[in-house]
């Protein structure tokens, strides 16, 4: 049979092959059978411009040298993210099997002619996706810019939650923001399997020399009684080796996702004054940092030390609070502190006790002994200032 004849008999076959074909892969595609009818059709639209296709590539092989762009243009374009590129390729291998067994006998050039068209198409499939995942990945970049910048300057929005759904953030429960320095040469890729290795899921920002994460914990619920769950400290351990040179500072845990702002306001604090503190830990909590941010003018963390600190010791007892103030203005010297007080030794050490049950730090170390001195300081100037506001009130005009 000459090559006219067969263009002419596969032309008034190519009804049957795509009849047959969609009978093939509802009986073989359990995916496909599980579709809804708009897109079965869509995908019966696609294998049924692949057999017209390879008719008019058989009749000229140089007329369609883009052979996707007559194919998957009789598709709808969300198809693309509803059929991934593994059942594609079982779409092609289906098509061009029944195509095979519809052509037996026809001759072996055709048969050949065939097997290269089946190549080039899944080639082109292949290339279809990747310029499509390739797009993906820059939009979810640009996305995830925006989210990461939308939270450190705290101006979330109603979209805020709808653009993280979009981003596939798999976080649950608490979140915390981790801040450092860009470095020279930064792998993405590298940040996120490590955070898969930590059961966390991370979103990414680097805005020119800094680079901040917000981390958000990620295990499955079957998984959790498997091992034990790692802190956001020892989190920002294993990831602080992706950092550059310089302070890496942890915010406080938070919530939610939409409330990490209030941990990415500690981080940015701490991470700007950080080198304060001479001995400074890498990673460290932005909380450790709580005397430089309050000295460099954090309202957020002068709100912290008060709330944390001065108020819970002055709610407990006043004894409490005299007696910090002593030991640190007598240089952390129990004896000195006593015979201020007229108290024994032991006393003092019971009430330094009583205050690191109450409100977590301890007096006796320097650095702790640092924050609850800025603490008591801050405390009674907020203390202070209403008294004065009160007496300016009630004092009479000159």
């Amino acid at each position: 049979m000459d090559k006219a004849a067969t263009l002419t008999w596969l032309r008034r076959i190519s009804g049957d092959i795509a009849s047959v074909t969609i009978k093939r892969l509802e009986d073989t595609l359990p995916w496909y059978a599980d579709m809804p009818p708009a897109r079965r059709s869509a995908v019966g639209l696609v294998a049924q411009a692949g057999i017209t296709s390879f008719i008019q590539w058989y009749d000229d092989p140089n007329s369609t040298p883009w052979i996707a762009a007559d194919i998957f243009a009789a598709a709808p374009r969300e198809l693309l993210r509803s059929v991934s590129l593994q059942q594609t390729l079982q779409l092609i291998r289906v098509t061009v099997e029944v195509t095979e067994e519809r052509v037996a006998g026809r001759g072996e050039d055709l048969r050949e002619a065939i097997l290269l068209y089946s190549r080039d198409v899944a080639f082109a499939a292949a290339d279809v996706y990747a310029r499509a995942a390739e797009a993906r990945g820059l939009w979810d970049a640009r996305l995830e810019a925006l989210v990461v910048d939308s939270i450190l300057t705290g101006e979330a929005d109603e979209e805020l939650p709808s653009r993280i759904a979009a981003l596939g953030w798999h976080g649950h429960g608490e979140v915390a923001v981790l801040v450092g320095t860009t470095p020279p040469q930064f792998d993405v890729d590298q940040v996120r399997r490590t955070a898969r290795k930590l059961a966390v899921d991370v979103l990414i920002g680097v805005q020119g020399s800094r680079l901040v994460l917000v981390i958000g914990r990620a295990r499955d619920d079957d998984q959790e009684g498997d091992s034990e769950e790692l802190t956001f400290l020892e989190i920002a351990a294993r990831l602080e080796p992706s950092f550059g040179p310089g302070y890496v500072v942890l915010g406080p845990a938070v919530a939610a996702l939409v409330d990490a702002s209030q941990s990415a306001r500690a981080a940015l604090a701490g991470f700007a004054v950080a080198r304060a503190w001479r001995s400074a830990p890498r990673p460290v909590e932005a909380d450790d940092l709580l005397p430089e941010r309050a000295l460099a003018g954090d309202p957020l963390a002068k709100q912290t030390l008060i709330e944390r600190i001065f108020r819970p010791l002055q709610a407990h007892s006043t004894d409490l609070v005299t007696t910090l103030w002593s030991y640190l203005d007598n240089g952390r010297s129990l004896e000195a502190t006593a015979r201020e007080l007229f108290v024994h030794p032991n006393t003092v050490r019971y009430r330094l006790k009583r205050v690191s049950e109450v409100i977590g730090w301890d007096a006796t170390g320097p650095r702790e002994a640092l924050i609850l001195q800025t603490a008591l300081i801050l405390g009674s100037i907020g203390a202070a200032d209403p008294a004065r506001r009160r007496s300016a009130l009630r004092r009479p005009p000159r």
